[in-house]
Order: C-alpha cells, then sequence, then structure tokens
C-alpha cells in the first residue's frame, strides 16, 4: 500500500461548508486521496460524516468548497463536469439501492449498459466477473429478494466496481447488516484495500479501521478536528480523542466487535 505516497492527489476536497436547514452540518472540511489511500472518517451521530461523503460525490453541492479531479477543479454547475466526476467516484451505501425486480447479474449490468453504452452479451460477462470478484458467482441469477443482506450489499459493490471507478466512497456500508453477515463486506472491502484501491469510508468498525485505514479522520460537529494514522491516533494510551470515542464505542459494543472475521 505503498503507492499512496504518490505525489499527485487523485482527489481533493478542500474547504467544504454545508448548511442543511439553516444549520451548519459541515464547517471548512477537506480531504486529499492519493492512489491506495484508504481513509476512514469515525465520529458521532451527527458529525457531518456522511453529509461530507454526499458533498464529494455532488450529491449534496456543497455552499462553499472546491473539488480537484487530479488537476481538474470541478465546476459545480456544469453538468458534464458533474457526471464525469461521478464516472470516477463509486458509491456505496448503507441501503443496498438494488432493483427488486432484476436479477443480481441484471442489477450490475444495468448501468454499464444505460451509462456505457454496453452490448447485452458484454455487460453481463463484465457483470459476472465482477460478482465473481466479490464472492458471488454463483448467486447471480438471483433477485434481491432471495439475497441475504451481506449479499445485496455485495451485489452494490460489485455494481459499483463495473463502472471502473477511481475511488471508491463508502457510507457506513455494514450498518444495515445483521452482526454476523459484517465480516463478509469488510472482507470484500480489505482485499480491495490490499489490491490498492483507493477508499474513503465511514464505519464504525473501529479494529477494521485499524488495519487497513491510511489514515483516520474524526469529526465531531461537522469539523475534522483529528486526522493521522491509526498508530498515532489509536495508539495504546494515546490521550486523543478518537482513542476516546473509541473505547467508549468498545464499551458500548462489547469487547467483541463483529468484525472479527476482518482481522484473520
Amino acid at each position: 500500500m505503498n503507492a499512496h505516497q504518490n505525489d499527485t492527489p487523485i482527489l481533493r476536497a478542500e474547504h467544504f461548508t454545508k448548511y442543511l436547514t439553516g444549520r451548519k452540518i459541515l464547517d471548512d472540511c477537506s480531504i486529499s486521496m492519493r492512489p491506495g489511500d484508504v481513509k476512514v472518517l469515525i465520529g458521532p451521530s451527527g458529525a457531518g460524516k456522511s453529509t461530507f461523503l454526499q458533498c464529494i460525490n455532488c450529491l449534496l453541492e456543497p455552499d462553499q468548497g472546491e473539488i480537484w479531479l487530479g488537476e481538474r477543479k470541478v465546476d459545480f454547475k456544469n453538468t458534464k463536469e458533474l457526471y464525469d466526476l461521478r464516472q470516477h467516484v463509486g458509491m456505496i451505501f448503507q441501503e443496498f439501492n438494488l432493483f427488486d425486480h432484476l436479477s443480481a447479474e441484471r442489477n450490475v449490468a444495468l448501468a454499464l449498459r444505460k451509462v456505457r453504452g454496453m452490448s447485452r452479451a458484454d455487460a453481463l460477462e463484465r457483470a459476472h466477473a465482477e460478482l465473481a470478484r466479490v464472492g458471488l458467482e454463483d448467486k447471480a441469477k438471483l433477485y434481491p429478494a432471495q439475497l441475504s443482506g451481506g449479499q445485496k450489499q455485495r451485489v452494490a459493490i460489485a455494481r459499483a466496481l463495473a463502472m471502473d471507478p477511481t475511488i471508491l466512497l463508502l457510507d457506513e456500508p455494514t450498518s444495515a447488516l445483521d452482526p454476523e453477515l459484517v465480516g463478509e463486506v469488510l472482507t470484500v472491502i480489505r482485499d480491495l484495500a490490499a489490491h490498492g484501491m483507493p477508499m474513503i469510508m465511514v464505519t464504525h468498525q473501529m479494529e477494521f479501521a485499524r488495519a487497513v485505514a491510511t489514515e483516520i479522520l474524526f469529526m465531531e460537529s461537522g469539523r475534522v478536528i483529528e486526522q493521522g494514522s491509526p498508530e498515532e491516533l489509536l495508539a495504546p494510551g494515546a490521550q486523543t480523542r478518537t482513542q476516546d470515542f473509541c473505547t467508549r464505542l468498545l464499551e458500548l459494543c462489547g469487547e467483541a466487535e463483529p468484525s472479527q472475521e476482518a482481522r484473520s
């Protein structure tokens, strides 16, 4: 994962501020991504983590701030540039957002056909390759109602990967899952990290974050108040806000987190 030391950021979000219903949700938040970076956003509910991700993908337009894709500044008012940004930035949500009337393979193939203009045969071939990548090749013909929550989230990941994103954004991808299904999704994400996929992930799976993150950003009240490597922020005895938050999180969840599979 040393590739992230490359000097040129592939994406920069700078000085994002966002108001919703008159309340400041983001207050001067920035993040910079290089090849191989895995950055984890943590913090209490209402800290602005999900809003930050949605602004990075321009699902919400920030009230202030800039986003750069490589050397190019994105014009928020230019529909073509926003479309291009979303081609480079894949998004995985808490809920899986699959089409119930489409099989797993057709959920993955849909954007390839509609957006990329691929033939049905080529799109299905690529869909099968991505489902195999997340361990679901044998579930290609099944519909969402026939899949577990963990399988549905892996189909959603396969769908995002099929579009060849430069970077993945993951908004608490395991929060809607039963605890016993969390590990199978984290294993896929960990494998992506090991193969150099740049990712920004909101999660409460702290042992997982400790294992895969190149940097942790701790958010509170709409601001990034601490950032650093897991070794810096989560070292035994570290007097950091991040360490304090994680300790309390572990006490709430019990010592055994449902991410244990991800450690093996």
